[in-house]
């Protein structure tokens, strides 16, 4: 393993961690979602190094996990896009790679196509994991019309406060726990992947929460989409997700026609750590098809 600070696109310092032989054949990257951190991909990650011979890239979004905070109005997805292109730039510059991103990581991976269409030449694979390709100001985190109205009235008094603004963590574990565990992980998720989903969350910095609010809300890439139709794609999503729920994997694959979708019965958002297996297995299977060699050109 090794650890690596790596300047973003306007040099805010990047946690990056880099997994496997340096002169591995593919190099997956591995994306993470909104409020939460390289570790949330751990358990894949271990998964695909056991069972393929691929190198696994990881990294810390601006603002989260050991990555540096930064001013909010850098917190948006195009930046994420940018970012993501130095950190391939820097770590893997070369050969084929293998995208994978959940939730934001997804939406990340769109913007990318959208911004840097000159890295999908390299790009043999994408997974797009709980994620959306835009309507996330629709979303109503599994809750009737009245309980999200109240939610945005409790959002637009706290994000403003100076507790809110001036805390580095979003709060305690324990206390948070029954509410991240009904929003974001399915009834049968095991003891780890709650507690994973629970310590992750809770670590985040209230301003990266705030922060990314207005740009998730305001992505719209289902034209970016066309830039992977002919790159073999994978979409996953868990029946009981109340963040990005079946109906917006449906609209990705309405986009992607050729992309294979799986639904998870009884799973949540949180697929990277509540359906490891299945999960790594769907990488897996990109990283297969990125080791088989282009057909040779008949000779005239």
């Amino acid at each position: 393993m090794a650890a690596h600070l790596v300047p973003g696109a306007d040099g805010a310092s990047l946690n990056v961690r880099i997994d496997g032989p340096a002169d591995a054949p593919v190099t997956v990257v591995l994306v993470h979602g909104w409020t939460l951190d390289l570790g949330t991909w751990g358990p894949v990650a271990e998964s695909l190094l056991a069972t393929t011979p691929a190198r696994v890239v990881r990294y810390d979004h601006r603002g989260h996990g050991r990555s540096a905070a930064v001013d909010e109005s850098t917190m948006t997805i195009e930046q994420a896009a940018d970012d993501l292109a130095a950190v391939l730039d820097q770590v893997a510059p070369s050969g084929p790679l293998v995208l994978a991103g959940h939730s934001m990581g997804g939406m990340t991976i769109m913007a990318l196509a959208e911004q840097h269409p000159h890295v999908l030449a390299r790009v043999a694979g994408v997974a797009l994991v709980s994620t959306a390709s835009g309507g996330l100001e629709q979303a109503t985190l599994g809750l009737p019309g009245p309980g999200v109205v109240a939610f945005r009235a409790v959002e637009r008094r706290l994000y403003p406060s100076r507790r809110w603004r001036t805390q580095q963590r979003l709060g305690n574990p324990t206390l948070l726990r029954p509410a991240l565990r009904w929003l974001l992980v399915g009834p049968s998720s095991s003891p780890e992947a709650v507690r994973i989903t629970v310590e992750t969350v809770a670590a985040c910095r209230p301003l990266t929460v705030s922060g990314f609010r207005a740009t998730l809300e305001a992505h719209d890439r289902d034209v970016a989409l066309a830039a992977f139709r002919e790159i073999p794609t994978v979409v996953l999503v868990g029946s009981r997700d109340k963040l990005t729920p079946v109906r917006y994997a449906r609209r990705l694959v309405a986009a992607l026609p050729n992309a294979w979708l799986t639904v998870y019965p009884g799973a949540g958002h949180m697929l990277p750590v509540e359906r490891v297996t299945a999960v790594s297995a769907r990488i897996r299977g990109l990283v297969d098809r990125a080791l088989v060699p282009a057909p040779t050109p008949a000779t005239p």
